[in-house]
């Protein structure tokens, strides 16, 4: 199973801009509302999960993740220290 990361936003382009700015780089997205990525290292993720996080207030869009099958749970700024501390408990090499 591969960890999966899901953006939405309801405001055209936020993801984009987001995106963008993450990668540092201008990015073109097929979907403005939509974006997924799937993560063969699922450590990988944390690093967008604390971009996303110091960025909450910038942006209006919303974070999943999906480590097992089916099952996501939402990124907030409450949560997001305990996701990434049980990624590296869960996923140590």
């Amino acid at each position: 199973m591969r960890a999966v990361v899901r953006l939405q936003s309801k405001k055209k382009g936020e993801i984009n801009r987001f995106l963008s700015k993450y990668y540092d780089t201008d990015l073109e997205l097929d979907s403005n509302l939509k974006w997924e990525k799937k993560y063969d290292n699922p450590i990988d993720i944390s690093d967008i999960i604390g971009a996303y996080v110091d960025s909450f207030d910038s942006f209006n869009i919303k974070m999943w993740i999906s480590l097992d099958k089916n099952i996501f749970v939402k990124i907030s700024e409450h949560n997001a220290d305990e996701i990434i501390r049980y990624l590296f408990e869960r996923y140590p090499y």
